[in-house]
């Protein structure tokens, strides 16, 4: 039997975080930010419309690092000065506190096979200050693994059906591990072929859909207990009965978000 374990690493960097072994919320329901403490908000700051608007999530490390997705982080057009980050509160765009970004660490490996190694820690400007809604997050232990079948949860403000409308409020849902195998047999089958590699975690209901992350839930949370073992990276369409949604595995990463977060 595969065990989940759980390692609290401390951090220098104003505080500590929990070490422990795309984007998208269709078929969910509303929720509310104390339950899930650790998510924020990642504004994007767009020069033709001159305005910020959530675009993205992320999760707490610390005070001054959280944890999303590279692709959120990265693009022709990015840098550091067009992102932020908006915590504690459960409302898109509205509430909270804010800070702005520094700048990133992409991982190496980001951008040479597909979606592979589609994780970055982001190093803030200005420190978190922690609060009941506004809590450092726990992240799964190095290579641990979390076995098929198992309930996880998707938390975030994105679309709520393809093509629609993002959720003015954070939404959740219960979702199932996939075999990563069966699920790359799927993705191959798509032309061009969806790569999935060992280092993302399939997740859906498999030949059911209906509920999945959507556009704007990249970078946010996939939770087994209330533990973060993946973040949100890509997948075909959102809630796909053939097609389920895929996370970066967090464990592969873990020592790496560690040393990082520093």
């Amino acid at each position: 039997m595969v065990k989940l374990l759980v390692l609290v690493v401390a951090l220098a960097a104003g505080s500590a975080f929990s070490a422990s072994a795309p984007g998208r919320i269709v078929g969910g329901e509303l929720t509310t930010i104390d339950k899930y403490p650790s998510i924020v908000q990642v504004d994007y700051f767009g020069p033709n419309s001159g305005t910020w608007s959530q675009s993205c999530g992320a999760n707490i490390l610390n005070a001054y690092y959280v944890l999303s997705a590279a692709h959120c982080f990265a693009g022709r057009t990015y840098d550091p000065s067009l992102r932020r980050i908006r915590a504690g509160t459960s409302y898109r765009n509205t509430g909270g506190i804010i800070s702005y970004v520094l700048r990133e660490h992409n991982h190496p490996t980001y951008g040479k096979r597909g979606f592979d190694g589609d994780i970055t820690v982001v190093r803030l400007i200005n420190a978190l200050v922690y609060s009941p809604v506004v809590q450092r997050g726990t992240i799964i232990y190095q290579d641990g693994v979390i076995p098929d079948y198992m309930p996880v949860v998707h938390a975030g403000w994105g679309r709520t059906t393809q093509g629609g409308l993002l959720s003015p409020q954070l939404r959740d849902v219960v979702i199932y591990v996939i075999n990563r195998e069966l699920c790359a047999e799927r993705y191959l089958t798509l032309n061009p072929p969806g790569i999935v590699t060992e280092n993302m975690i399939c997740a859906g209901l498999l030949d059911i859909g209906g509920r999945d992350a959507c556009q704007g839930d990249s970078g946010g949370p996939l939770y087994y207990g209330n533990i973060i073992v993946g973040i949100v990276s890509w997948g075909h369409g959102c809630a796909n009965e053939t097609f389920p949604g895929l996370s970066t595995a967090v464990a592969p990463y873990s020592d790496w978000i560690v040393a990082t977060a520093v």
